[in-house]
C-alpha cells in the first residue's frame, strides 16, 4: 500500500507540470512584461484527521482545530505558478464515537494530539477557470494544487480509559499535499483566498496508532493574497482576451492604414505631377528652367546654380619647395648654438650669429618655418608650457626683426610632453629643453 502511494502521486504530479507548462508556452505570447509575478499569502482555518474522499479512519471521532500558514508563489504563466506552503497547528483524534456505520474502535488508544512544528512543501498551481475568458483581467478564478514535502510533528496519544499521556520523540515524513480552492481579485494587489488541501503523509504513526494504512489530514483554509510589485497581476491576466483585443485592434489599424494609403496614392500622383513641372530642364544644362537664369544654353556648356555659363579661373601654379642639405645645417647650426638665459625667454647673444644667417635663408628663399619650444619636468607644468611658447615666440621676434616675413613663421610650446631623452639626468634634461626649428 505506501509503495504504491509513493509510486502514484509523483508520476500525477509530473503529468500535472507537463500540462501546465504546455499551458504556459501557449498563453505566454499575449503576457505583458509589467505584469506582476510574486504574491505572498497568509491564512488560517481548520486542521483535521480525516479526509472525505473515504477510507478508513484510526479514530473514528474526528476533532477541528485551529492552523494557519504562510505562502510565497511565483507566477510563471497566467495559468501555472509555483508555491512554497508552510503549515502549523495540531491535529486531534479519539474514539468517543462509533463509525457512521456503527462500529466501535477498540484500539487500546483512546486519543491522539499531534502537533506539526513545521510543514513544508512545494506545489505546483494550475488555475483551472476564470470567470470571463473576455475580460483581460478577471475578479475570480478556481485553481488546483499538488506537490511535495515535509513535515515535522510530535504526536502525544491516551490510552484508552486512562489520562496518562505519552509523548513520541519529533519525526519527520514525507508529505504530499493535493487540494482545490477558489481566489477572488479584491484590488489590484489583494486576494481573498478559499483553499482546501489533503496531506498524505508516508507513514502509518502520523496519529500514534499503525492499522497498516498510510496516515492523511486535511487543511481548509481562508486567508488574503499579497500581490508584490507593480502592475497587474499576471494570475488574473488572460491571454485569450489580450489576443482577440490585439487582432482587433490589428484590424481597425490595418482599415485605418489602407484609408491612408489610398489617400497617400493620390498626393503622390499631384505630387509626381508639380515636380515634373518643377524639374523641366528645356536647355538640359541641369538646372531647372523656373531657377535657370540663362536659358537656351548650347550643349555641352558648363553652367553655375543659376544655369548661366561658368567662368573658370586661371589654373594656379605652386611652386615647388627644395630644401637642399645646406638649407638643414643652416637650421642645425641654429638649434646647436641657440642658449637663453636661466628660466628666462631672453636669447643670448652667442646664438645671434647662426639666427641670422637662418633668417637670411627664410628672405632669400622663402621659405616657412615651424618653431616648436620644449622644456624639461623642472617646475610646474603650467609654467613649463608658457616658458616653450614664449621662447619659440622670442626667436621668431628676432627672425621677423631681422627682415623674415612673420606670416610664414609658426611658433607653439610644448612644455615638458614631449622629451628626446631621459629627465632623470642633468644631461637628459639638457636635452629636453630645446627649440626645433622645421623648414617646408
Amino acid at each position: 500500500m505506501k509503495l504504491k502511494f509513493l509510486q502514484f502521486f509523483p508520476v500525477a504530479l509530473a503529468g500535472l507540470i507537463m500540462c501546465s507548462n504546455v499551458h504556459a508556452q501557449e498563453t505566454n505570447m499575449g503576457v505583458k512584461p509589467s505584469l506582476s509575478t510574486w504574491s505572498i499569502g497568509l491564512n488560517g482555518g481548520v486542521l483535521t484527521g480525516i479526509s472525505p474522499l473515504g477510507g478508513q479512519n484510526d479514530f473514528s471521532h474526528w476533532k477541528a482545530s485551529l492552523g494557519y500558514g504562510l505562502y510565497i508563489k511565483k507566477q510563471i504563466s497566467p495559468g501555472f505558478s509555483l508555491r512554497l506552503d508552510g503549515v502549523r497547528g495540531k491535529v486531534k483524534g479519539d474514539n468517543s464515537k462509533p463509525y457512521n456505520d456503527g462500529t466501535i474502535n477498540s484500539s487500546t488508544i483512546g486519543s491522539y494530539n499531534t502537533d506539526l512544528r513545521y510543514s513544508a512543501s512545494l506545489s505546483a498551481q494550475l488555475n483551472m477557470v476564470n470567470w470571463s475568458m473576455f475580460s483581460q483581467q478577471n475578479n475570480a478564478q478556481l485553481y488546483a494544487l499538488a506537490g511535495g514535502g515535509f513535515v515535522n510533528y510530535k504526536t502525544t496519544t491516551t490510552p484508552t480509559g486512562s489520562s496518562t499521556e505519552t509523548t513520541g520523540p519529533a519525526v519527520n515524513k514525507m508529505i504530499i499535499p493535493v487540494g482545490v480552492g477558489a481566489k477572488f481579485r479584491l484590488s489590484e494587489g489583494v486576494n481573498f483566498d478559499l483553499g482546501w488541501t489533503i496531506n498524505f503523509v508516508d507513514g502509518d504513526t502520523f496519529d500514534g496508532y499503525a492499522r497498516g494504512s498510510n496516515d492523511k489530514y486535511n487543511y481548509g483554509y481562508a486567508g488574503l493574497e499579497f500581490a508584490l510589485g507593480k502592475g497587474k497581476q499576471l494570475a488574473f491576466f488572460s491571454p485569450t482576451a489580450a489576443t482577440y483585443e490585439e487582432a482587433l485592434a490589428a484590424k481597425n489599424t490595418a482599415n485605418a492604414l489602407r484609408s491612408d494609403l489610398d489617400a497617400q496614392k493620390a498626393e503622390n500622383a499631384r505630387l509626381r505631377s508639380e515636380m515634373n513641372d518643377l524639374l523641366k530642364d528645356s536647355d538640359g544644362d541641369g538646372v531647372a528652367d523656373k531657377l535657370d537664369k540663362c536659358p537656351n544654353t548650347p550643349a555641352g556648356t558648363v553652367v553655375d546654380g543659376s544655369g548661366c555659363p561658368l567662368k573658370v579661373p586661371a589654373p594656379q601654379i605652386t611652386e615647388k619647395v627644395i630644401i637642399t642639405e645646406a638649407d638643414r645645417k643652416v637650421v642645425k647650426d641654429a638649434i646647436s648654438n641657440l642658449e637663453f638665459d636661466l628660466g628666462k625667454a631672453t636669447i643670448r647673444a652667442k646664438s645671434y650669429e647662426t639666427l641670422n644667417r637662418v633668417a637670411a635663408l627664410l628672405v632669400e628663399k622663402n621659405f616657412s618655418l615651424k618653431l616648436a619650444g620644449h622644456t624639461d619636468i623642472t617646475g610646474s607644468r603650467e609654467l613649463n608650457l608658457r616658458l616653450s611658447k614664449e621662447r619659440a615666440e622670442a626667436v621668431k621676434a628676432y627672425l621677423v626683426s631681422q627682415g623674415a616675413n612673420a606670416s610664414r613663421i609658426e611658433a607653439t610650446g610644448y612644455g615638458p610632453d614631449q622629451p628626446i631623452a631621459t629627465n632623470k639626468t642633468a644631461a637628459g634634461r639638457q636635452q629636453n629643453r630645446r627649440v626645433e626649428f622645421t623648414l617646408y
